[in-house]
Parts: C-alpha cells; sequence; structure tokens
C-alpha cells in the first residue's frame, strides 16, 4: 500500500483585497483631479493618474482612454452630483421656488466649489492641450448642467406648475446669474470658492426676478396657482 500523499492546502491570498471598480473610478478622478490642479495639465498623465490612485495603468485605461476623456468624467461626475435634488417630488406650484432654490444651491456648491474654481483658473491660461479640453469641459459642465435645469424645468411646465416657453435658456440664464460673476471674482482671488462665501442672496435675487416674469415666447417662467 503505498503512503498517501499529504493534501494540498488552498494557495493563501496574497495583498490587498481588490477595491470594486466604483471606488476605483472614484479614485481615479480623485487623483486625476489632484494632479490637475496641483501639476497642471502636462503632468497629468494617465500613469501619473495610476500611481497616485494606488492601481496599475492598465486599471486606469478601462475607465478613459487618454487624459481628455479623464477630465471628461471628472467635469462630469461634478454634474452627476445634481441629479438627486432634481429629482425631488414637486407636488404644487407653491413648492417649486423653494425646490428650484435648493437645485441651485447644490449646481452652486460644485460649480463654485475649490476644484471647479481651480478647473476654470486652469483652462483660461495657455497651455497647448486647452483648445482640445476646452470643448470637453464645456460638453460636460456647463452645457450639461444647463440641460439637466432646462430639462427640469420642462418637466414643470409639462405638469402644469410653471408656465415656460424657453426652458433650456430660462436655465442658461438663471446659471449666469448665480454662477458667472462669483465664479470670475473667485477665479480672480477676489473671493473665496463655496463653501467659505455664500450665493444664497444671489439665488433669491434670481428667483425673483425670473418667477416674476409673465412670459409668452422668451426665457423666464410664472407660478400657476393652485
Amino acid at each position: 500500500m503505498r503512503p498517501q500523499s499529504p493534501p494540498t492546502s488552498a494557495p493563501r491570498a496574497r495583498g490587498r483585497p481588490a477595491r470594486p471598480e466604483s471606488e476605483q473610478l472614484v479614485a481615479a478622478l480623485e487623483a486625476a483631479t489632484w494632479l490637475l490642479l496641483n501639476s497642471g495639465y502636462a503632468a497629468t498623465t494617465l500613469e501619473a493618474v495610476a500611481k497616485r490612485a494606488g492601481m496599475a495603468k492598465k486599471t486606469i485605461y478601462r475607465f478613459a482612454a487618454n487624459r481628455e476623456d479623464l477630465v471628461g468624467q471628472v467635469v462630469r461626475k461634478w454634474t452627476d452630483a445634481f441629479e438627486p435634488v432634481m429629482a425631488q417630488e414637486v407636488g404644487a406650484s407653491a413648492d417649486v421656488l423653494p425646490a428650484l432654490s435648493r437645485v441651485l444651491d447644490v449646481i452652486a456648491a460644485r460649480a463654485l466649489s475649490s476644484d471647479a474654481v481651480g478647473m476654470f483658473r486652469l483652462l483660461t491660461a495657455d497651455f497647448p492641450a486647452r483648445d482640445a479640453l476646452l470643448p470637453v469641459y464645456q460638453k460636460n459642465g456647463i452645457e450639461r448642467g444647463t440641460t439637466m435645469l432646462g430639462d427640469w424645468l420642462g418637466r414643470l411646465g409639462e405638469r402644469g406648475l410653471i408656465r415656460v416657453r424657453q426652458p433650456h435658456a430660462t436655465a442658461g440664464l438663471l446659471l449666469s446669474m448665480v454662477i458667472a460673476e462669483p465664479l470670475r471674482q473667485m477665479a480672480l482671488g477676489l473671493i473665496p470658492p463655496l463653501p467659505e462665501s455664500s450665493v444664497s442672496e444671489r439665488i433669491q435675487v434670481a428667483l425673483a426676478i425670473f418667477s416674476g416674469r409673465q412670459t409668452d415666447d422668451g426665457p423666464g417662467f410664472a407660478l400657476n396657482g393652485g
């Protein structure tokens, strides 16, 4: 009778357990943001992002094909934060202005944060890839945010809660009033980014102006009774 071989033990797992893909993406975007704002666009290579995020370069390539794609995702992640507040319940015309105030608060908190101001400041400087990066920023940030707000206003109009003929033009003007001038001052260093400063009063003034517009075919909106 031959002696039995000792049982083979299962191989032990080595290293840290793999992070979920969603966590890896967040880490990659945070690393890309830090490099952009602290080292500049030229230093924000996918290899540098991978190193700072603590992951393999091939992992970064699963999320982005190049730097422009990665920066686009950074900005898009900012506008993703607008979705929950735009899903809030608005049951009557009386709820519209408080709901819109909350929407604008959330948008301002993201668009006027230190990261967003730093990105805006970066894009106003002259660097080799600026022309390629500007459309990415515009599409994923300004245009997407305006479209999301315009769609939201349009849905309120379809439900009969407001009268609005040009929801996307109205959204663009609202965001310009709330965001544009504070962003300029923050980029110049005249006032600090949110939350150190506030645009709450600016939001209320914008709402008072726009909700008082009795619109025909132009931008603005009016509350319906009931």
